[in-house]
């Protein structure tokens, strides 16, 4: 674990587990003063960090053997937490389900202040207008047809990508694993699968209209019709909103893989971790590299400076984030508990934590002086 010289600082980063979650602070995002565990013995699949409206606020998503999953939250970079008595997000009693996980907390646009997503396990999203305080079942894609049709990855059922669209209020896009890519243009009332190009090779139709297993989408910060898939075997783009899917896998050790970030502000920027295969659950080679494209897709780079190898732990699909600063800090960590952190790009990295449980979940922040 490496310390900073005090406990304040300009950047945050939060590290969920599978035993808990850690709390960091930094000025130069080499050097970290962490608190934690705070909800040891909790999963921690899911984290939000809200910073609109000239404050912090922590989501996390929890998940607890004795207590089940709730989101609980913090004002106060993680001093205090609190949580609806009776749950934040609870299905209504005519679905007959229950909540098994929380996948997926993701903050809206600042125009649409206390609007937050999230997506769960059973399948599912929900949005809250009030900073994550309560949610409310997306009926839309809960009454969906296709639902019943939708399979478990392997980690699970998730609804585990929710991307509002930053310059549509009616467009969202949810990734489900196993399901694919869908998309909403009305505002979340109706939902269309939007998976063309994306493969399926393990089933009989191996380019069905849903029931692909992608693992992450990420959208481009200037143009919102530009999104990058890392799927279960397959790198893709799209520049249609989805309409369409083309493989830039060419140039990376594998497509194999669960991560998928793009830049904050420039466009054709992306990262991706490359597994060897869904068979053989380590980084190709057994060395851990980032690879990171400039051009969309077209090439790609391996980012390793920094990186301890050999490495037989993977990085999971939320695991790992970018933040907003410039230039734009890297972050991830392992299923071995190793929390790695670049503050340019992926160009060096600097191991900030480690013995720690699983690592599921990593977010960033950039915090107002």
């Amino acid at each position: 674990m490496t310390h900073g010289e005090d406990s304040t600082g300009n950047y945050l980063l939060a590290v969920g587990t599978k035993k808990g979650l850690w709390l960091g602070t930094s000025r130069d995002r080499a050097n970290y003063t962490f608190t934690g565990p705070h909800f040891l013995m909790h999963e921690i699949p899911s984290i939000g960090i809200d910073t609109r409206g000239g404050r912090t606020r922590i989501l996390a998503g929890l998940r607890s053997e004795h207590w089940g999953p709730t989101v609980a939250r913090s004002d106060d970079l993680g001093d205090t937490w609190q949580e609806p008595e009776n749950g934040a997000i609870t299905f209504p009693e005519d679905t007959g389900a229950s909540l098994e996980r929380v996948w997926q907390i993701q903050p809206d646009t600042a125009e649409r202040a206390g609007v937050v997503w999230a997506g769960c396990e059973p399948i599912s999203v929900w949005k809250s207008t009030d900073g994550g305080e309560h949610f409310e079942l997306n009926r839309g894609l809960w009454d969906h047809p296709h639902r019943t049709e939708w399979g478990a990855g392997y980690g699970g059922a998730a609804a585990h990508t929710v991307l509002p669209s930053p310059s549509d209020p009616n467009t969202v896009h949810v990734a489900i694993s196993a399901g694919g890519v869908y998309r909403s243009s009305d505002a979340g009332q109706s939902w269309e699968a939007r998976n063309q190009g994306i493969s399926a090779y393990f089933m009989p139709n191996p380019l069905p209209e849903f029931g692909q297993c992608v693992h992450k989408v990420a959208r481009d910060p200037n143009n919102p019709n530009i999104m990058y898939a890392q799927n279960h075997h397959g790198v893709y783009r799209t520049d249609d909103n989805a309409d369409t899917w083309l493989s830039i896998a060419e140039g990376l050790p594998a497509d194999f893989g669960f991560t998928m970030l793009t830049h904050p502000r420039r466009s054709g920027t992306a990262w991706v971790i490359p597994v060897k295969a869904d068979g053989e659950r380590i980084p190709p080679d057994a060395r851990l590299a980032v690879h990171r494209t400039d051009d969309a897709g077209q090439s790609w780079r391996a980012l390793t400076d920094g990186l301890v190898q050999p490495e037989y732990n993977v990085v999971l699909r939320d695991a790992a984030t970018v933040d907003s600063a410039e230039p734009a800090g890297l972050f991830f960590g392992t299923r071995g508990g190793t929390v790695y952190a670049s503050a340019d790009e992926g160009e060096h990295f600097t191991e900030v934590l480690s013995n720690l449980p699983d690592v599921l979940c990593v977010r960033a922040a950039v915090l107002e002086a």
